[in-house]
């Protein structure tokens, strides 16, 4: 895999890392995370969600979930080779408040969307290039989907300007197997796309899970600073940076990012690697049981939690984004 130089790490810590703390990050961690994330060399930083507060209950979240382009450009004064990409889901944006690529900070947005909205993400997806940006489609709890939805939605994806698509292993549970095969089937299903991985840390399985995307060919590899990520985390874009042999990328920036910011974080808010997480993520279920758990007074009673999610009588749970 040495040999292979195209891979482009995506940094999801402000936005995916958001959803552990609520998008409380003060502008100088964001500041020190795009100057690390561009020493670094990683190619694109996702600096929050696009998604609009009118649309969304809770609208009391930090300003990285709801981006205004004023606020991104006191942020970010000066752009680097990195880019800054957004994401936004499917009924949480104003189509109204993206601003042409040219007036915009960002580069790319991301569209995150279920199987059954796959219409209503390539109809974000066109807008949002006919308006300049790089984009891309994120589809979610890929190991809940019927083989026969995915061909019909690749039918439609491989007919839009979108361009990449990503293989999102929403709840942790996939193995490189299971990867080996989703990625072979999306190369051949859309040969004229580029491909991404994004991957959780459930059963210790991100890294590894990431490599074997990178390893087939897969060219947008997401990440996050010492994994930051709902529940379980990411595949931690360290690892990456220091693995993928690329003369572009450097370790040392990285480190002095998880230093300075992550290290204190982690005191406060929990990520990563945790029993119920991986509970989840065996049983193919959202971590929404495992983060409620982890909030209550029996946080350590993995046992009776283990017991509750494979009783017969345990519901399969509804999915959704967060």
């Amino acid at each position: 895999m040495s040999k292979q130089l195209n891979h482009k790490i995506l940094d999801c810590t402000i936005r995916d890392g958001g959803l552990v703390n609520n998008w409380d990050f003060s502008v100088k961690m964001v500041q020190d995370m795009y100057a690390g994330l561009s020493e670094a060399g990683v190619e694109y930083m996702e600096i929050g969600y696009k998604n609009s507060a009118k649309l969304l209950k809770g609208a009391d979240a930090g300003p990285w979930r709801f981006l205004n382009e004023d606020f991104l450009k006191e942020v970010i004064q000066t752009k680097t080779e990195t880019k800054l990409s957004a994401l936004v889901d499917i009924g949480r944006v104003d189509e109204n408040d993206i601003l042409p690529r040219e007036q915009s900070h960002l580069d790319m947005i991301r569209v995150a969307t279920y199987i059954k909205d796959v219409d209503k993400a390539i109809e974000l997806v066109n807008k949002f290039h006919s308006y300049g940006y790089e984009t891309s489609i994120n589809i979610m709890a890929l190991s809940h989907v019927m083989e026969n939805e995915l061909t019909e939605a690749f039918e439609e994806i491989g007919k839009s300007p979108v361009d990449v698509v990503y293989v999102v292993d929403s709840y942790g549970s996939m193995d490189n197997g299971d990867i080996d095969y989703l990625v072979s089937k999306f190369q051949r299903l859309l040969p004229n796309k580029k491909l991404g991985v994004h991957m959780h840390n459930n059963m210790q399985l991100a890294f590894s899970n990431t490599l074997i995307g990178a390893s087939k060919g897969v060219e947008y590899l997401d990440a996050s600073v010492y994994g930051m990520g709902r529940a379980a985390g990411n595949c931690p874009t360290e690892l990456l940076v220091s693995y993928l042999k690329n003369p572009r990328y450097e370790i040392r920036p990285v480190l002095d990012v998880i230093e300075k910011h992550l290290i204190p974080m982690r005191e406060k808010v929990e990520w990563g690697y945790i029993i119920p997480y991986m509970i989840a993520g065996m049983l193919n279920e959202h971590p929404r049981a495992g983060m409620a758990l982890r909030s209550s007074d029996d946080k350590d009673k993995f046992v009776e939690f283990y017991d509750k999610l494979t009783s017969p009588e345990a519901m399969p749970t509804n999915h959704h984004s967060d």
